[in-house]
């Protein structure tokens, strides 16, 4: 069964993006475009692993993690944002990984694999 994982991002290219590399990489990726409906998909559709942007309209990420951590305490939570001043945020810190976007998604790739090869 494929491992499912759920793409928050409040830029559609980098979603589309997101989701044709995690799908070569033998992934179900759903997405969301910010962080109320990312909430609504969690609990809907119980993905395995987010990546989760920081910088969106409405509630930021870090928000959103914060409530994500209160619904699903254990769903692992990858931080993927472009700005990496916000990786010393001690809100950042809830998060099992933070990495700085680019346009080589090896490093998010390898985050993920490692995380969703670990079993407790």
């Amino acid at each position: 069964m494929k491992k499912k994982i759920l793409v928050v991002d409040d830029e559609k290219n980098i979603r589309l993006l997101l989701d044709e590399e995690l799908t070569d990489e033998g992934y179900e990726v759903i997405m969301a475009d910010n962080g109320e409906t990312a909430l609504k998909m969690i609990e809907e559709e119980k993905p395995d692993i987010v990546t989760l942007d920081i910088k969106m309209p409405g509630e930021d990420g870090l928000n959103i993690l914060r409530k994500i951590r209160e619904i699903e305490y254990d769903l692992p939570v990858i931080i993927c944002s472009a700005y990496s001043v916000y990786k010393s945020d001690f809100s950042a810190v809830a998060a099992d990984h933070y990495v700085v976007k680019s346009s080589d998604f090896d490093e998010l790739k390898n985050k993920i694999k490692e995380i969703l090869s670990y079993e407790p």
